[in-house]
């Protein structure tokens, strides 16, 4: 495993993007979300994931050159189509709009269809919330994940995030829809562990903590059960809706031609309604109660979503970007 420094990585895969056709400003800023979610400690949806951006530009699924562009408008909302350009691009401009929808209706909301997989979700997130709005944001994906009693993959993956400002530190919930994201397998797999809880049914049917086994049956273990199939069929839904675009259903079952994603960034700004100082002392007060709570391994404390973001990102800039060797040369050779 290297260390390497983040400016090295993101002039690197700078560099590479550049020779895909992606403007300057555009491979710049491409490379520095791709590193900042490796620096966040989100090992799978960064660096690692590379390789496979590469492949989909190559294979023409992501036309590095194109921009999303609005498609129709109403108040504080907008339809866009991505054109399928770069997911993490498309992405990143329709929460900057969803943002500036914000400042003006106290809400903004962008829809998005045919674009492409926006790589780490939480990203938008923390975007909505280093402007100081509340950030809502989900895609859908490729059928990856059975639907509750299925036997085979039906529903996206569908990451849902929620994201909150506050001065000391971001409350910031990055979730799929199964208990553990294909990503998040491949990263167990690769360093030979197992997962911590039930994350999926083998072959045989039977719930387990191999990673490559339930890698091999495609069947994860949604969240909440029947819960969280439910609710990623309603995201799928409400993106598809909303943005006129693919519904899961509609969209290619490989991970190498998944394009064509629907997706929705809303923006919530409370201080156009007053009272911003109240506004950050609730943060606080939920924070606080949960870290006074009690937890259940001595000398644990417990934990907000986000908080242990934080702790990697000082931990990762200081130290340098943790990469594995082979995945470093794989870029380096590009």
């Amino acid at each position: 495993m290297n260390r390497i420094p983040f400016e090295q990585v993101h002039e690197c895969l700078a560099r590479v993007l550049r020779s895909l056709g992606f403007s300057d400003e555009r491979a710049q800023l491409s490379a520095r979300l791709l590193a900042e979610t490796t620096c966040d400690g989100v090992y799978s949806h960064g660096v690692n994931r590379f390789a496979r951006l590469v492949a989909m530009v190559r294979n023409g699924s992501v036309d590095s050159a194109s921009k999303p562009r609005a498609v129709a408008r109403f108040g504080a909302m907008q339809r866009w189509d991505g054109q399928r350009g770069p997911g993490n691009l498309n992405a990143h401009a329709a929460m900057a709009q969803a943002i500036a929808l914000s400042r003006e209706h106290g809400i903004g909301c962008v829809a998005m269809a045919n674009t492409n997989h926006w790589m780490r979700g939480g990203t938008y997130g923390w975007q909505a919330a280093d402007a100081g709005v509340i950030g809502i944001c989900w895609t859908n994906t490729m059928p990856n994940v059975p639907a509750w009693e299925g036997a085979e993959p039906a529903i996206g993956n569908n990451p849902l995030v929620i994201a909150v400002p506050r001065t000391s530190g971001h409350v910031v919930l990055d979730m799929a829809m199964s208990q553990f994201s294909y990503g998040a397998l491949e990263s167990y797999r690769s360093r030979g562990e197992l997962l911590p809880v039930e994350g999926g049914f083998d072959a045989a049917g039977k719930l387990t903590r191999d990673p490559g086994a339930i890698e091999n049956s495609q069947r994860l273990l949604p969240i909440g059960f029947w819960k969280g199939s439910g609710l990623a069929v309603m995201l799928d839904l409400i993106a598809a809706t909303a943005s006129l675009g693919n519904a899961t259903n509609q969209i290619a079952n490989d991970p190498l031609r998944e394009t064509g994603l629907s997706q929705v960034f809303i923006a919530i700004d409370p201080r156009t309604l007053g009272e911003s100082a109240r506004l950050e002392q609730v943060a606080e007060e939920v924070v606080s109660s949960l870290h006074r709570s009690r937890p259940t391994t001595e000398g644990v404390r417990v934990r907000y979503p986000g908080e242990n973001t934080l702790r990697l990102r000082e931990e990762n800039r200081r130290l340098g970007l943790p990469i594995e060797d082979a995945v470093w040369a794989e870029i380096c050779r590009m």
